[in-house]
Order: structure tokens, then C-alpha cells, then sequence
């Protein structure tokens, strides 16, 4: 305004400097100051106006035409040929998180998205009586998406002038869609003269070492341009750790939740060459971790135990390995004492008298090179091979859909379906690209997914309901005397309904603070003091125990206070087999591990699929069909002693006729396999092929 200057052009729009408003923070704008009109009949002036212009912008203006299109104007970067002309390239033009380089049409995500929307409501476990009634129940609307690669970019992310700017004839897209062991290799081959060698003779160092430390720490397979949201828990804390390694800092304190997750054994060794030159350049490193390797390389280990939940918390040991192998009370050193001798069972299933095997022929999604294979049904298999061979390509993207797309066409409806019928018809046309062939698949009753996302979102999801076993305790306290002199009725007892819970919280037994800049604070219910109810409910006993001391029970202290009671007792008890029995029946679910929530949903389905399969057999007098597990890495954030729980847990699955596929990396589970499918024979566009199968002998 003191230059003379009136009107600015702000993020597309004509603005009065005495108008200007103060701009978002977090935001990136563009803001142009407006020189003047041009005035065809008045050329001498409008030469003065593009000058001044072009002065203030060093070389570079903007010319803004009566239907608003602006055109870019450079005496440095221009084409005397086609009259284009372009700003000076700047960094954030190579950026998709720019809106300077972003792809005009998909913003720079690389894709375009249909939704579909439908709406459901979270399993908690409670009757759908209750379900209807529940004046708190949450609703989400959960998107339906369809990823549909943008035509304009071609997926690359970037608009047009940032696709054509190469380096030795080669543009960023194309160098982003190598994998980091292939970039380097393409870094190694540039050769510079000149000026441009000055300028490159510090960068080139720089990417090198960034994309050696990648492949330092098993990961020189990943494609530079792959999408955050594709890749594992283990891959993203990789990613990290490579990342600092970049860095050269000294004297840092590295803490790692368990850095081995998804890495196959020969990559540990790697990982762990990582640390060790972390601690060489004088960095301290703590390690939270349950892999024996990593516990031999350690300088100083702390033990807690000696069990979990309430029956941990305490420091058991701590020193030299030898130390820990030589304390008593220990679970970590008895399981290094005494390994696991396989298989735990004395003898494997056969695979001579499988009646029937599913195939899958011509997979070719993803790295996958059009491969054959098959599972024995009513066995425990297990995938096996280096990180990013193929193994989820082969069960998520292949075995799962084809499994699903063969039930459905015979009338079944499996778990986990595809929710919208444009999906469906999208996967089934694209279904030959995958498998060409899968034989088998009608053996199945259903296919069933078991991972390790939670099973609620909210306080009122909890072990108790989600395992059903609620609704029988709710059941048992209706039928106690002075319930029925009263009157209750199973809602009575249940803390998502009005009657029976306590109306200051809402049966949460906790009210929520809402903190200012600060996350929200959650305090107990003054009222009911934690245990969800009102003093009417509170007052109906069982073995002196309310419905709220129940509520706070341990699973296992659940177990031997109903244990007359088999309807409740027996999940209960299987639950504790399976190492889960410090668990408190009313604890939230969104507090459960990932590893939790996977045994939960386990153990779940082997007390209904036994239930299944007995109602089955009585009504139709026949062997039930299988039903089809699918589970990837189970053994995450498990103790050795919580994975020998767990193979008998999935040994349990199978020994109910049901079929279990499982991608891992543990040699223990791996081990106890009736059959293993080896993919690689390394990671990448060097992998995705079968390597060897049959049994862990076979392999071996």
C-alpha cells in the first residue's frame, strides 16, 4: 500500500489491500500483488506495467485474462517455440504434499475415491433387544472406499511441469517408483560435468547413505513412492530408525517397542548390526523386545514379571543373559532353558489322508509371478518367507477375496463381506488378474479374517460382552431371589440401559473432563464409584459379589467364582489356558494390545465354531463344513511363553475341524506347521515365488 499497490490476488481471489484479512497459519497460500490492467489501446503503458511486474518478480509475472485463467510469463523460463513459459523450479514443485508440484485432479494422493457409505452400529456383545434400546450406543458411518488410479498423473502424484523436468533423462515419478536397493543402484550410474557435478557433488552422498540405511535395516525392497498407509507396524518403525540413522546424532537416548515385528530371522541379524553402530557412534538404546536374538546381543537386560496384568509389574531379574537364564522365578529364562521341543504334539497331522486341498492357480497380484498353490484343509499351514517375499499378497490379496468370491457365488455369506455391490462386481472383474483358478473353496463354511485391530472403540465394549459370556452372567443375576422378588429382568444388570446403571455416568463408571488444549481427562464416578451401577442393582448378590465386583473381576478370579456355572465357566477358562486370564471382565477394549484383541477374537470363535459345529452335527447328523482361518503374524508383542498358549489355541482351531492359515515369522510357530509354503526367494521384484513346501522337515 506505501508502494501504491491497491488490490493483491490471494489463493485465487481479487482482494483490496484495505479488505486483507489475516491469513490461516497452518496453510499454504499464494498471494500475488496486482501491478495493473492492460489496456490494448495503450501498449506503451502496458509494456511498463509487465516490466515493473516482471522487476518485482525477478523475471517472473502473471498475467490474469477476463475469463480468470492465469498464465505465467518468464524471461528466464520460457520456450521461444510454443511461447510456454514456467517459474524458477523450486523444491516444493517435486512435492505432492505442495499444492505447487500436487496433481491438479486427485490433489496428490495419485488416486480418486468412490464412497459408499453404510452405516452400523459396534458389536458389544449385547442382545439386539438391548441394542435397539441403548440410548448411548454409538453410530459410526464407516466408508465404503474405492481407489481408482487418477488418469492424470498416472498415480505418480505431480502435475504435469513436475513430470517433465528430468535428470539424465529420468523423471522423479520414475525414480520414486523404485524400490530403494534399485535407486541406489540407479544413483550409482549418474555421472555429472561442470556445473552440474559442483552442484551434485554434495547431494548425491546424501540420497546414497539415506537409501543404504534402508536397506540396512531390511527394507531395500520398499518402493520409494509406496503409500504410508500400506506398510506394516515393523516397516514404519524401520523407516524411522533409518531415518535416524541419517541423522549421525550422539548422545541420544533411542527407545524401540519391539523393532523385530514382521522381520523374518535372517533380517534380524541386519536390524540388530543397525543398533549395534547406534551404540558405537555413543547413543544409548531401550529395547523393549521378546526375540531371543536380540536378548543374546544386549548389553544389560531387565526382566518384569513374574506373570502379567495384576500378577506382574515387578522386576524379576535383571543383569547378563546368563543371569536371567539362571534365575528360578523367571519365564523369560525358563523358556531359554528349556526351548520348546517340536512338535509340542509328539507327531503331526498327515498330509497323506487330507480329503481335500484348496488351489490357487495363476496369483499374479502384486510382486507375485504367477504362482500355484495349495493348502490341505482341516490343517494348520503356515507362509512363510523374507519380508516383502509375497506371503500377504498371497493371503490378503488372493487367497482371502478368491475364498469369499467362491462362497458367494454358491449362496454363502462370508465373514467380512464386501459392503457395496460396486466393490464386489469391481473385485470380481479383477478377480482373473489375481487367481485365474481356485479349486476347493466350496469345502469352506465361511472365511474368517482374525487380525489384530480392536474389537470396540468405546468403554462399553468389553471382554465380557464381546466373548458373550455377559449375557449368561446377566442371566444368573436375574435369576437370584431377590431379583425376581423385584422383578429385574436381565436388563436390569446391564450397563448400557436405563433401570439398572448408574445415571451420573452413564454406566461408563468414569466421567469425562474435557481439558482446554489439553487431551480429555477421565476420573472415576464419584457415584457409583467406578462400578457402573446404581445401589439397587449393586445390592443383588452372588456368592457376596455384585454385579460390579463382577465387573472388576480378573477372568481368572470369573472363572472359580462361577465355575459351577459351565455356560459361563468354560470360555472363561479357556481364556486363562490361553494367557489372557489377568484381563478384568469390565476392562475397556480400546485398552487391549493388538495381541489381546487377536487371542480374544480366537478364543471367541473356538467356543462358538465347538457350539457350531454340535448344533450341526445334531441337526443334520452329518460333519460340519470347515471354516477358514486366516491370520497374520499372530506371535506380535507375545512372550515365548504367551506363543506356547497360543499354538495350542490355534492347535485347538484345527482339532475342531476348522482350517488355519497363519503368515509368520516365528520359528516356533513356523515349526509346529502340518504345512508351510515358502515364498521368495527374496523380497520384492526378486521374490513372490514358491520356494519350497511341505512339511517343516520337507522345508528344512
Amino acid at each position: 500500500e506505501r508502494q501504491g499497490f491497491d488490490t493483491l490476488f490471494v489463493d485465487g481471489e481479487l482482494i483490496p489491500i484495505g479488505q486483507f484479512r489475516k491469513l490461516e497459519r497452518f496453510k499454504e497460500h499464494t498471494i500475488d500483488v496486482v501491478v495493473g490492467a492492460i489496456d490494448a489501446k495503450r501498449i506503451l503503458k502496458a509494456r511498463n506495467l509487465v516490466q515493473r511486474a516482471l522487476d518485482i518478480g525477478r523475471g517472473t509475472a502473471h498475467l490474469l485474462d477476463a475469463k480468470h485463467r492465469l498464465t505465467v510469463m518468464s524471461t528466464e523460463m520460457s520456450c521461444p517455440g510454443c511461447g510456454r513459459a514456467f517459474e524458477e523450479l523450486d523444491p516444493r514443485f517435486f512435492s505432492f504434499n505442495s499444492p505447487h508440484g500436487a496433481c491438479e485432479e486427485c490433489g496428490g494422493f495419485g488416486e480418486i475415491w468412490n464412497r459408499a457409505k453404510q452405516t452400523g452400529s459396534e458389536e458389544t456383545g449385547e442382545s439386539m433387544l438391548e441394542q435397539e434400546v441403548a440410548a448411548d450406543r454409538e453410530f459410526e458411518a464407516v466408508d465404503q472406499e474405492e481407489a481408482i488410479e487418477c488418469l492424470a498423473c498416472r498415480g505418480s502424484r505431480l502435475n504435469a511441469v513436475a513430470r517433465h523436468v528430468r535428470v539424465q533423462g529420468r523423471p522423479i515419478d520414475h525414480f520414486t517408483a523404485l524400490s530403494a536397493g534399485a535407486a541406489a543402484a540407479a544413483v550409482g550410474k549418474l555421472r555429472f560435468r561442470g556445473h552440474q557435478k559442483t552442484i551434485a557433488a554434495d547431494l548425491i552422498p546424501e540420497i546414497r547413505q539415506r537409501l543404504e540405511f534402508m536397506e540396512n535395516v531390511g527394507l531395500g525392497y520398499l518402493a520409494l513412492g509406496r503409500s504410508a498407509k500400506t506398510l506394516s507396524g515393523g516397516e514404519s518403525q524401520r523407516i524411522r530408525l533409518a531415518a535416524q540413522l541419517g541423522s549421525n546424532l550422539r548422545g541420544v537416548l533411542y527407545v524401540l517397542d519391539e523393532p523385530t515385528i514382521g522381520l523374518h530371522p535372517r533380517d534380524n541379524i541386519r536390524l540388530l548390526e543397525t543398533l549395534a553402530a547406534l551404540r558405537g557412534k555413543g547413543n544409548s538404546l531401550v529395547v523393549v523386545e521378546h526375540d531371543e536374538e536380540t536378548m543374546r546381543r544386549a548389553d544389560h537386560i531387565i526382566d518384569l514379571g513374574p506373570g502379567a496384568g495384576m500378577h506382574g509389574g515387578e522386576v524379576v531379574v535383571q543383569g547378563t543373559l546368563a543371569e536371567i537364564q539362571a534365575h528360578v522365578g523367571s519365564e523369560t529364562g525358563r523358556c531359554l532353558r528349556s526351548p520348546l521341543c517340536h512338535p509340542t504334539r509328539e507327531s503331526r497331522r498327515s498330509l497323506a489322508d487330507v480329503e481335500q486341498w484348496i488351489e490357487i492357480r495363476g496369483a499374479a497380484a502384486n510382486n507375485l509371478k504367477n504362482v500355484d498353490a495349495r493348502f490341505p484343509l482341516n490343517r494348520l499351514s503356515v507362509i512363510t518367507g523374507i519380508s516383502g517375499s509375497g506371503k500377504s499378497t498371497l493371503m490378503r490379496s488372493v487367497l482371502l477375496p478368491a475364498v469369499r468370491d467362491c462362497l458367494r457365488r454358491v449362496g454363502v455369506s462370508p465373514k467380512q463381506s464386501f459392503a457395496s455391490s460396486r466393490k464386489r462386481d469391481a473385485f470380481a472383474a479383477g478377480l482373473d488378474a489375481h487367481a485365474t483358478q481356485i479349486k476347493g473353496a466350496d469345502a469352506f463354511e465361511t472365511v474368517y479374517e482374525v487380525d489384530q485391530s480392536p474389537i470396540g472403540k468405546t468403554s462399553r465394549s468389553t471382554p465380557a460382552t464381546y466373548i458373550k459370556v455377559f449375557d449368561e452372567i446377566r442371566h444368573l443375576f436375574a435369576q437370584l431371589p431377590v431379583s425376581r422378588v423385584r422383578g429385574y429382568s436381565n436388563a436390569r444388570f446391564s450397563f448400557n440401559t436405563e433401570g439398572g446403571r448408574c445415571e451420573t455416568c452413564k454406566g461408563q463408571g468414569v466421567i469425562k473432563l474435557e481439558m482446554s488444549f489439553l487431551p480429555s481427562s477421565y476420573v472415576p464416578c464419584e457415584d457409583c464409584g467406578g462400578r457402573r451401577y446404581n445401589p439397587q442393582t449393586l445390592e443383588v448378590l452372588y456368592n457376596d459379589r455384585s454385579i460390579g465386583d463382577v465387573m472388576e473381576m480378573t477372568i481368572e478370579q470369573a472363572a472359580e467364582l462361577f465355575a459351577a456355572n459351565q455356560k459361563i465357566a468354560r470360555p472363561l477358562n479357556l481364556l486363562v489356558e490361553t494367557g489372557l486370564g489377568y484381563l478384568k471382565l469390565g476392562q475397556p477394549s480400546p485398552t487391549l494390545s493388538g495381541g489381546e484383541a487377536q487371542r480374544l477374537k480366537l478364543v471367541t470363535e473356538l467356543t462358538r465354531g465347538i457350539g457350531r459345529a454340535q448344533n450341526e452335527r445334531i441337526r443334520k447328523m452329518r460333519k460340519p463344513k470347515s471354516t477358514l482361518y486366516l491370520l497374520e503374524e499372530p506371535t506380535i508383542g507375545l512372550h515365548m511363553a504367551d506363543v506356547e498358549l497360543l499354538l495350542k489355541v490355534l492347535h485347538g482351531l484345527v482339532d475342531e475341524g476348522n482350517t488355519v492359515i497363519v503368515i509368520e515369522h516365528n520359528l516356533s510357530v513356523i515349526a509346529e506347521a502340518d504345512y508351510i509354503v515358502d515364498i521368495g526367494p527374496e523380497a520384492g521384484a526378486a521374490g513372490g515365488e514358491i520356494v519350497a513346501v511341505g512339511t517343516p522337515e520337507q522345508v528344512a
